[in-house]
């Protein structure tokens, strides 16, 4: 996998202060999509260990809340296997920060029968806190939207949405 950028600070993309990594890759190709360049997946740097130590080093603050995941897309299968050393090494070092990942599929495709389940998806998912699910659609934008940027797009709660075994949206407290 590659990644197009990680930004060290980021309070646009999640609760606090938060690290963001926008990986590589996208099919999704919204019209719109703020992120054009993170499309290719050959775009940007190679994702190793290397790049996983300096995102827990940059994640020990006790100001910085947790990580997001951005893209690029971080849901394509071919870079869920890349991801999931990463999660389980921030969820081993830093249980109490919260993961955040932003994707253009729906919740329900991350699902078994869905479009984009994989070997790694359900692992994945219980590393997750937060996901915001839909594509960008251009004719929803609405600017005043808080950590989303098109009114389909959903902020789901995913450690009430797994057990319940149906979609819980995220309220802010």
């Amino acid at each position: 996998m590659k990644y197009a950028t990680i930004k060290p600070v980021d309070i646009a993309n999640g609760t606090g202060v938060r690290v963001s990594l926008f990986v590589s890759g996208c099919t999704h190709r919204c019209p719109g999509c703020f992120n054009e360049i993170a499309w290719d997946f050959q775009y940007g740097e190679d994702f190793t260990q290397e790049t996983i130590d300096y995102i827990l080093d940059a994640l020990a603050p006790s100001h910085i809340s947790g990580l997001t995941l951005l893209g690029g897309e971080p849901m394509e299968l071919v870079n869920q296997e890349a991801l999931l050393p990463l999660l389980k090494q921030v969820h081993e070092h830093y249980p109490e920060k919260t993961i955040w990942c932003y994707t253009g599929y729906l919740y329900e495709d991350l699902l078994p029968d869905g479009r984009v389940y994989g070997p790694y998806t359900d692992e994945i998912l219980s590393y997750l806190d937060i996901l915001v699910d839909g594509p960008f659609i251009l004719s929803q934008k609405n600017i005043r939207l808080k950590f989303r940027g098109s009114e389909n797009q959903r902020i789901i709660d995913v450690k009430r949405t797994i057990p319940s075994q149906e979609v819980i949206l995220w309220e802010e407290k």
